[in-house]
């Protein structure tokens, strides 16, 4: 690989490419593969009954016999991508299949060597992240058939049946609907470069239409998602052993460190769009959510997080509006700016009700059916932020971002 700065001087415009961001996907990866080579027949058959086995209280016990398996024969990065969706899963099930209340703290060395291994490959923690969970879990049942719902499909799954199914899909196609934001993004980043302001509007314009449409397009979630389900039966698989009051010394990775360690669990914090986005915008969080939301760029590929590094680089989008004195520029910024604080909205929103509002429902009936609820996590998001306060927070700072015009 050549230097990166290198590039840079060669070429000022920032591209999607450079960063392996699909021009159809965003940060889908592409048409991910469903099977490994026939030497990982071992992994493929506990993931592809991972639910029943889960449920079945089975699933340790088959691990157990799991033999070792060399990585070697991983060749591709999307067979690597596949190992780590599949071992991520068959961790997160092991650790939490008697949930909350006795977790396993130690990963087997034929589960933990490989994960590890594998994870050091593609530069991601071993632990279930968003590039797990959707980036590389979504197939097309009928590959001509267009992008929607009923179309798709997951690799791997857990329990939550097709709640389970609906919050990853749903997920997909939310990272599916920023693609055309991601584009005018870098068009945006290039017109301040070329000193363009009519592609620059243009390009905000397009930024703000796309943010209203991720909004749309997460509604479905009320759709396809019980509440429910998502909060007693979903929602600790997506738990990780860092902040996490349940496993307060993290897990031990057996033949890899003697000593426990901490990871944040799957979190809409880890999707790379909206980084993207307040880079681009400007937007500037406290330092407590600041701290936590670049740590979770350490759970991104880190092609990924280069991209959102690469914004941070750029020249500023708000000192360049600030400086034209152009009203339609600074009108279409703070469009894009209230679309963003609208999506976050609504995001607390959905917060509200698939956790909040389901954590007292749950308190009412509990315990409906082992392993119950999560008690530990009640307040706090999968990632081991006190999420209300958090989404909050983050909201109003979006807000805070609107620019006023001087007459």
């Amino acid at each position: 690989m050549e230097p990166q700065s290198q590039d840079l001087k060669t070429t000022p415009s920032l591209s999607l490419e450079r960063f392996h961001i699909s021009e159809d996907y965003g940060f889908l990866l592409p048409n991910p593969l469903k099977e490994l080579p026939d030497h990982y027949r071992p992994w493929m058959e506990i993931a592809n009954k991972l639910s029943h086995l889960i449920e079945s209280h089975q699933l340790r016990a088959q691990v157990n016999k799991m033999p070792l398996l060399n990585c070697q024969f991983l060749k591709s990065y999307r067979q690597r991508r596949l190992a780590h969706l599949v071992l991520s899963f068959i961790s997160t099930g092991y650790v939490w299949q008697e949930g909350e209340r006795e977790p396993e703290e130690v990963l087997p060395r034929n589960l933990a060597l490989p994960f590890v291994e594998v994870s050091k490959n593609l530069g991601v923690p071993p632990i279930l992240a968003h590039s797990d969970l959707v980036l590389t879990n979504w197939t097309m049942r009928n590959p001509e058939g267009p992008m929607d719902i009923r179309n798709l499909d997951t690799v791997v799954s857990l329990p939550g049946g097709e709640s389970l199914r609906g919050f990853i899909l749903v997920t997909v196609l939310v990272e599916k609907a920023a693609v055309p934001g991601i584009k005018a993004l870098v068009q945006a980043v290039n017109a301040i470069l070329q000193r363009s302001q009519d592609f620059l509007l243009q390009a905000l314009q397009r930024l703000r239409l796309c943010i209203q449409d991720i909004t749309r397009t997460l509604g479905q979630m009320h759709d396809y998602v019980d509440p429910d389900v998502f909060y007693t039966v979903i929602r600790i698989f997506l738990s990780g052993w860092r902040d996490n009051p349940a496993m307060p010394a993290g897990l031990t990775y057996e033949g890899v460190s003697k000593e426990p360690l901490k990871y944040s669990g799957g979190s809409a914090a880890q999707s790379t769009v909206l980084h993207a986005f307040d880079e681009f915008l400007g937007i500037c969080h406290s330092q407590e959510n600041a701290d936590f939301l670049h740590r979770m760029r350490d759970y991104m590929p880190p092609s990924h997080k280069a991209f959102i590094e690469e914004i941070h680089s750029a020249p500023s989008l708000r000192d360049h509006v600030l400086s034209s004195g152009n009203d339609q520029l600074l009108t279409a910024y703070n469009q894009c700016t209230e679309a963003l604080a609208e999506l976050r909205s609504y995001h607390l929103t959905i917060v509200a009700k698939y956790l909040i509002t389901a954590a007292a429902k749950a308190k009412d009936k509990r315990p409906s059916h082992p392993p119950g609820p999560p008690q530990a996590l009640e307040q706090r998001g999968t990632g081991g932020t006190s999420v209300l306060r958090f989404l909050k927070s983050v909201r109003d700072k979006t807000l805070e971002a609107i620019l006023h015009q001087h007459g």
